[in-house]
């Protein structure tokens, strides 16, 4: 029986979440439809462009993430204190973004004066959007929701768009992280969208190799698509790297850009056409660090979901977060 969200993710386990939502129907979210010759490549922008605004308005940080032709892979952290630690014209601000709110709301936001029990029902409002932009499962809902609307008024269809629920796989280790993260960013490569993840469209790691995101462009596109009321906050880059573990609160990925680069283009370039994988004179450092075996590496990182259906970590961990 499938479990509900709830059950699946717990920022106590861990906050490191692989999210994977595909269509239905044979619906192209992007890419060119082989049986029409219909090009939906442009709605590879809307969603990239959609989740990195999201990113910035919610408490959750992107790790990864890579936009095919009818489904998405996110790798996401999520990080409530961001969102806990604002005050509530902030969390007005942030979701405001969104939705239009009810008209208390509304005239809260403009600054008129409202009495002590129109505040107190406003408050209640800002607590109940303030758990929200800390939720995993209205993030998606604001991510796939829009989409679906616009990919079906483009289509002259109604119905759903997307599955029914995404599906998400806790992250428990290093070792974790680090697989699904290459996972999603070499998706294009498996796939044959690209030869090099370098050369990946709508990608993580071709936007930490060349930043190229247009914060005003994405702006204005939500806009006409009217799912953006405006966007008050700054642009939330990717979840950087850390680079090394110090004594002192680190919040990102906790080893060097230069290694997980290096480290993807290893497994890149043993997963070419008609090779089985092969060992490299010299592993990136990283796999020796983390004691990782090269030939489980190539598992993980080319058949995670097919391993691993919903958790992923070590043995002792995972019977931990059972009982």
């Amino acid at each position: 029986m499938t479990l509900p969200r709830k059950e699946q993710v717990s920022v106590e386990d861990t906050p490191y979440y692989h999210i994977v939502s595909r269509c239905v129907r044979r619906s192209f979210l992007c890419g060119i439809d082989r049986d029409t010759g219909k090009s939906y490549e442009h709605r590879r922008q809307w969603i990239e462009d959609r989740l990195r605004l999201l990113s910035s308005l919610f408490g959750i940080d992107i790790c990864a993430y890579a936009v095919m032709s009818n489904h998405i892979h996110i790798v996401v952290k999520l990080d409530p204190k961001a969102i806990d630690s604002l005050n509530g014209n902030e969390i007005l601000a942030r979701w405001t973004c969104l939705f239009k709110g009810p008209l208390l709301v509304q005239k809260r936001c403009n600054g008129e004066t409202l009495d002590a029990a129109q505040r107190e029902v406003v408050s209640e409002c800002i607590d109940v959007y303030r758990n929200r932009l800390k939720d995993l499962g209205w993030f998606m809902k604001c991510l796939t929701e829009p989409i679906a609307r616009q990919a079906n008024k483009e289509d002259h269809c109604t119905g759903h768009f997307w599955e029914s629920r995404y599906k998400s796989q806790a992250l428990l280790t290093d070792e974790a992280i680090l697989s699904a993260m290459a996972y999603v960013d070499l998706n294009p490569v498996r796939a044959g969208m690209a030869d090099r993840p370098e050369t990946s469209s709508h990608t993580s790691i071709k936007e930490r190799i060349s930043p190229c995101f247009d914060l005003q462009q994405a702006i204005q596109m939500q806009k006409d698509m009217g799912n953006f009321n405006g966007f008050t906050v700054p642009l939330k880059p990717l979840l950087h790297f850390e680079g090394a573990v110090r004594n002192e609160q680190q919040t990102g990925l906790l080893y060097a850009l230069d290694d997980y680069l290096q480290l993807v283009d290893m497994t890149g370039r043993s997963l070419r056409a008609g090779k089985k994988g092969f060992i490299p004179a010299h592993l990136p450092p990283i796999l020796q660090r983390l004691s990782i075996d090269y030939n489980t590496w190539l598992i993980n990182t080319t058949k995670f979901e097919c391993v691993y259906s919903q958790r992923f970590g070590k043995r002792a961990r995972l019977r931990k977060i059972a009982a």
